[in-house]
């Protein structure tokens, strides 16, 4: 057999069984585990799904699909400002979106408020992803500390989710101001923590943001992700194999 059919044969196994094609994380080198928020503690299809109803509706109501038309520019200048840093991205997340809605950037202040941190909240403990808090348990019960870094507003949400963490950092920070993968708020939690970062393990749900972060701050990365990566380590749910050391003992849940 060819070495490339060979190669061909071990990709498809490893794609089929969702395994990672970079070593796992092992958890008696790791002190301080860095999670992300949107994506990585709570589905977030299902939850944007919910949200479009009460979208709809509230368009419905004003006969007007302004609100939603704001929140998807301001969705998509804020992944423009992480693609290509910019200086003072707090103040242009708002002003490129009013610029392009006829709004002021106050508007879309207390718009993206609304809509992106505040209403979204009841309905986050039915889209927390299954094994997540019995992960949490068995790492502070391992005496591992953990963190929360999100690129939005994540105290509120943790609340929601039943969570919590020793340290949460967000990019919305006034001593951050960065947005992943800019690694500032990463490097901030080092240094309020006193952990080295090849103790560190960050985990995300996107190879651009939070795998890349965790590579320009020296830190583990493990990425939710149903494919493989030649870069990063994955898994797939909560209940995954790479979990059970932090589970034992834990009630376990089917994963969703």
């Amino acid at each position: 057999m060819r070495w490339c059919d060979s190669f061909h044969l071990v990709w498809t196994a490893v794609a089929a069984e969702g395994c990672s094609l970079k070593a796992l994380p092992d958890w008696h080198h790791i002190d301080l585990v860095v999670f992300d928020v949107d994506g990585t503690l709570y589905d977030q299809r299902r939850l944007r799904f919910a949200m479009l109803g009460l979208l709809l509706s509230d368009a419905w109501r004003l006969r007007s699909l302004d609100t939603l038309k704001t929140l998807r520019t301001f969705r998509r200048v804020r992944e423009a400002l992480g693609d290509k840093p910019e200086a003072d991205f707090m103040r242009l997340q708002y002003a490129r979106t009013a610029a392009q809605h006829h709004k002021t950037e106050d508007d879309v202040r207390l718009l993206t408020a609304d809509w992106l941190e505040q209403r979204p909240l009841p309905a986050l403990p039915a889209c927390r992803y299954a094994q997540v808090e019995a992960v949490f348990a068995g790492l502070q019960a391992a005496g591992k500390r953990i963190a929360v870094f999100s690129d939005y507003p994540a105290v509120d949400k943790l609340k929601a989710l039943g969570l919590q963490a020793d340290l949460v950092v967000c990019a919305t920070d006034p001593s951050i101001a960065r947005l992943k993968p800019d690694p500032a708020g990463l490097l901030s939690i080092l240094r309020q923590t006193h952990i080295a970062p090849q103790r560190t393990l960050m985990i995300g749900d996107r190879f651009d943001r939070d795998g890349a972060v965790a590579q320009r701050a020296g830190v583990h990365a493990l990425i939710r992700s149903r494919k493989p990566h030649p870069e990063f380590a994955t898994f797939q749910t909560y209940a995954d194999p790479v979990f059970h050391p932090l589970l034992k003992g834990a009630p376990v849940r089917a994963a969703a």
